[in-house]
């Protein structure tokens, strides 16, 4: 049986079909979660995806992660379900405290939109564990509040800890602190991460097929992790 990996809905979400796609095209099986529902239905792991939640009203993932079901994943995270979280699931992400700092206006102050290149910091066993070392890959970007900061002790602490998960290399689209584009968090299950692997999982719809790694890694750690079982 293919693990089943939750995709939520939040009002204003616009890239829910297109992880759902990811996941299905991993191997996996895609289930929708509604945001007003805090039943997970027994999912092995969540996806929250790219957007504008609730119109990005106050900024970005601050209303969402009230939602009930952000109150469910908030729980079934710290007991170590893995969580991804792209865009402004990131967003959330950092407002529902399960990943440190914040993410801010581009520091340029204007939308970005293009293909970028990262470099995999961290591999890591539950999202990243199908790249290699300092693998360079090409994901698109699209934001306006992609601008990751931290203070420094933060930064220092995500440094030394290995979770700053991938780097933007080529050029920093947004003005990150350290040129993160994305972390996780200590003990390794959540991850939020800027650009979008989702849009680069077939060569007909993106320029790489490098974003299918994060969605082939979770369920290579799902099956090891059913094994151990």
């Amino acid at each position: 049986m293919s693990a089943r990996i939750g995709v939520v809905t939040f009002p204003g979400s616009l890239d829910d079909g297109d992880a759902a796609r990811g996941v299905r095209l991993a191997g996996g099986e895609a289930v929708r979660l509604w945001h007003a529902d805090p039943d997970l239905h027994g999912v092995d792991a969540v996806i929250l995806p790219g957007g504008f939640s609730y119109g990005d009203y106050l900024r970005g993932g601050a209303i969402a992660r009230f939602a009930p079901v952000m109150e469910s994943i908030a729980v079934a995270a710290r007991d170590g379900l893995p969580v991804l979280g792209i865009c402004n699931g990131f967003q959330i992400l950092c407002e529902a405290h399960l990943l440190p700092g914040a993410l801010t206006r581009n520091q340029h102050l204007h939308f970005r939109n293009r293909d970028q290149w990262l470099r995999v910091e961290a591999i890591q066993p539950v999202w990243t564990n199908a790249f290699t070392d300092s693998q360079e890959v090409l994901i698109p970007v699209k934001h306006g509040e992609g601008r990751y900061v931290a203070d420094q002790r933060t930064l220092e602490e995500l440094e030394a800890n290995g979770q700053v998960v991938a780097r933007y290399i080529q050029g920093n689209p947004n003005g990150s602190l350290n040129d993160i584009a994305a972390i996780s968090n200590a003990a390794g299950n959540v991850v939020g991460i800027m650009p979008h692997p989702e849009h680069a999982v077939e060569a007909l719809t993106g320029p790489s097929i490098d974003g299918l790694g994060f969605f082939t890694s979770v369920l290579k750690h799902l099956a090891g992790a059913g094994a151990q079982a």
